[in-house]
């Protein structure tokens, strides 16, 4: 597998997971150092935030831009620190991009277990960063997050990724041999920290955001999960394999996706020319646009861990659809933009929708340009369709 995360000197023979783990306390004050003085992180934050000036004086950009983030994270000597931080911000963004955060079933679970929280993906780092924010708020300790090695691209990226927790998903190793040895690395991480080291995981159900909102766990995944365990164990019970991770789906719901329009575009250039090219800093902008877009109201919901009656991957995947898409809450936008589309008007809850949730509706579609809106209109209207068993899969 290749080296990851500006980790040339992990030691794999004492560490089997050390170039895919988030990084431990000892690694933070020299993480910390190498961010405050990394030139593309310094010149990725100065264009957004100080735009004018990294065009016309970008020493001096840069060299505000690294005071400021040493000042962020003077003292910061630790995960628990570093995610202290940023959970001022989470509450920031909640209270000025949101209407309301609402949580349910965190409540049924045992606060003492580790679970494997599987959830839909809409965000690239909002969802776990809501799975979090409702931990932290419950007392409890937060995730380590699974994200994709193709969103890892910039060295800084990686490490404030790691930083907060997150390991790595490997989606870019070459040839069968190396991809089997990278997920069972994988695989075998997973289970260590479910089982060893107590401490709980966040993953998507499958792999990227689900860009036309309609939630689908990929089978592949449940398999890649047990493989560790088959390799222990060979006579092991499916089942039995499936209960150790004590998986838990996690629905969440937006009542708008900041990234919207983005995610139509995608849809439209692949319906109309076969292929959708990403920039550079897609990813990175997409990021942003999510964590500071207005999102109306957001809903958390936790489902009950999936038994061990389970005998296939497809069952496990199945149920793990069942309980996101009974989890999800249909909001005002998803039945206006069914009407909008005219489809199965017997499905819009008419009388769950306000003049003012007309008005906002109205307004944020108004926003998208023409040949885009029949694919933002579907991105909300799924979701009805998919509750209601009215999608053709």
């Amino acid at each position: 597998m290749t080296q990851h995360n500006n980790a040339p000197y992990a030691d794999t023979t004492s560490d089997p997971w050390a170039d895919i783990r988030p990084y431990t306390d000892h690694e933070v004050p020299e993480v910390i150092a190498r961010l405050s003085h990394d030139t593309e992180l310094l010149d990725a934050l100065t264009r957004f935030r100080l735009p004018r000036m990294a065009k016309w004086a970008p020493p001096l950009a840069r060299a505000l831009a690294g005071h400021a983030v040493r000042r962020e994270v003077k003292g910061v000597t630790s995960v628990h620190e570093f995610q202290m931080r940023i959970a001022r911000y989470m509450e920031r963004m909640i209270r000025t991009t949101t209407t309301a955060f609402d949580v349910s079933g965190l409540d049924k679970l045992d606060e003492h277990s580790a679970y494997l929280f599987i959830g839909n993906h809409r965000d690239i780092s909002l969802d776990p960063a809501f799975v979090n924010y409702a931990l932290y708020q419950a007392g409890r300790d937060t995730v380590r997050i699974a994200i994709g090695d193709n969103l890892l691209k910039k060295p800084y990226v990686t490490d404030l990724m790691r930083l907060n927790k997150s390991f790595i998903v490997p989606r870019s190793a070459r040839g069968k041999r190396a991809m089997l040895a990278a997920y069972q690395q994988l695989s075998g991480y997973i289970r260590h920290s479910i089982t060893d080291d107590n401490h709980s995981i966040w993953m998507a159900q499958r792999e990227g955001r689900a860009k036309n909102s309609i939630d689908r766990t990929d089978p592949a995944i449940i398999k890649m999960l047990i493989m560790a365990k088959r390799l222990a164990e060979r006579d092991i019970v499916f089942g039995e394999a499936v209960a150790e991770l004590k998986l838990v789906p996690v629905s969440i719901s937006y009542e708008y996706d900041p990234c919207d329009v983005q995610k139509a575009q995608e849809l439209h250039d692949i319906a109309t020319h076969g292929r959708y090219a990403k920039s550079e800093f897609e990813d990175i902008r997409s990021i942003v646009s999510g964590i500071t877009g207005p999102k109306g109201r957001v809903q958390l919901r936790f489902g009950s861990p999936v038994g061990s009656d389970m005998e296939t991957p497809g069952e496990v995947a199945a149920e793990i659809d069942r309980q996101v898409i009974g989890g999800y809450r249909l909001f005002p936008s998803h039945y206006l933009a069914l009407e909008a589309l005219g489809e199965s008007p017997e499905l819009v809850a008419r009388k769950s929708i306000t003049r003012q949730d007309r008005e906002r509706f109205k307004a944020r579609l108004a926003e998208v340009p023409e040949a885009l809106r029949p694919y933002w209109l579907e991105q909300y209207a799924n979701p009805v369709k998919h509750k209601a068993g009215r999608l053709s899969l």
